[in-house]
């Protein structure tokens, strides 16, 4: 009874994948290509063929190669804007001041001696979308609750908001008005209000998939905000400014802003609103063929809210309800991967989506719904895919 009240627990909660094995659930229990399976290609990858690796600085997720619940570490999107910085691990210190009774400077070895934490974590980059969806990924980090190293350093009650700096920096031109201040160096920062900051959720990570940070993935530290778009979670992390005044930094004033459309006592007004938790979505990651049968994996990305139901609709049919996998269901904050038995399928050109619904019944919208939204980031609309059967 031991052994099954806690196999009970790990099923409800939310444990590691190490963790979920451990009790008795295997790897297979995610969806993977077999090896009866062949990949039915989508036709409409822009260019006809996918290129994971479209730049030195970005690296990109063929979703039809998903083999679990983890994005292999050399596999997991990235993208940055200052490159790559050069960090001595030896001599790197994260930094703590501002408005806190006693500063604090870290080394690695420092956080690894706290109590830990380890969240699966699935995320996408706010300007992920259509059709390939190949800026998003889910991987286990390990870190240090956020709150417990604030915590040492004794936030005054005057800290409003802080801020987090990565180690990666460039020259911006910064302009007022009629004015521009050229080439000022900028440091990549972003900000969390105080009760998010101090929340349970936050934590500073060294470790992904059991394996110190790559350098994709911001090594030796990166702040990790499960729900939150990748923008948000600041690689290379090596400052915390606690502070009394709201941040208003490049990365987060000026360029990851959302500019939509809403009736506000009954007139339409333009409201920008900044970067955050991630919004509702679902897409179709691959569609395969075995005997004479089809089976498409898809993936859901969301703010941590529990799903209610997913469905995929083929050309013009109805909705049907497609089956989330257990091992992801099971981790608060990790994509979530679902399959839909595609049967009947016939020759010719078909197009499938899908659509996701959470508990609190918000629904994953359409193009059309989000036609008052006027810039890229942030797209959760449902995305169609077109394949050909032969």
């Amino acid at each position: 009874m031991a052994n099954e009240s806690t196999r009970r627990e790990v099923l409800r909660g939310g444990l590691a994948v190490a963790g979920l094995a451990a009790f008795g659930i295997p790897d297979w229990a995610v969806p993977a290509l077999a090896q009866d399976e062949v990949l039915v290609p989508f036709t409409d990858i822009p260019g006809g063929k996918f290129n994971p690796n479209p730049a030195p600085d970005r690296r990109m997720l063929d979703t039809q190669t998903i083999t679990g619940l983890l994005t292999p570490r050399d596999q997991h999107f990235t993208i940055q804007h200052y490159g790559h910085p050069k960090i001595d691990p030896a001599s790197f210190r994260l930094r703590i001041g501002g408005l806190v009774d006693k500063p604090q400077t870290l080394t690695v070895d420092d956080l690894r001696k706290m109590k830990s934490v380890e969240v699966v974590f699935g995320f996408e980059c706010s300007g992920n979308r259509g059709p390939v969806q190949a800026l998003s990924s889910c991987g286990r980090w390990t870190g240090v609750p956020l709150r417990t190293v604030l915590g040492a350093a004794g936030v005054k009650a005057q800290a409003r908001e802080f801020v987090f700096f990565g180690a990666d920096r460039g020259q911006e031109d910064i302009p007022f008005r009629t004015t521009v201040t050229k080439d000022v160096q900028q440091q990549f920062g972003r900000s969390l209000p105080r009760d998010i900051a101090l929340s349970n959720d936050p934590f500073i990570a060294y470790a992904m998939n059991g394996e110190p940070l790559s350098l994709h993935q911001g090594f030796p530290l990166r702040l990790i905000i499960p729900g939150w778009y990748g923008v948000c979670n600041v690689k290379w992390l090596s400052d915390i400014n606690a502070q009394e005044d709201p941040y208003l930094g490049k990365w987060q004033a000026r360029d990851y802003r959302t500019l939509k459309g809403e009736m506000i006592n009954g007139e339409m007004k333009w409201v920008e609103t900044a970067i955050g938790r991630m919004h509702l979505k679902s897409f179709v990651a691959r569609v395969t063929k075995t005997a004479g049968a089809h089976k498409v994996l898809g993936v859901v990305l969301h703010d941590g809210t529990p799903i209610k139901a997913v469905e995929v609709k083929v050309d013009d049919g109805p909705w049907q309800a497609a089956a989330i996998d257990m091992q992801s269901a099971t981790q608060k904050y990790a994509w979530k991967l679902f399959t839909y038995n595609w049967k009947g399928a016939t020759p010719g050109e078909h197009t499938l989506v899908s659509r996701v619904t959470d508990i609190t019944g918000r629904v994953q919208p359409t193009a059309e719904d989000l036609a008052n939204k006027k810039t890229f980031l942030e797209d959760n609309s449902q995305s169609p895919r077109k394949i050909t059967i032969a």
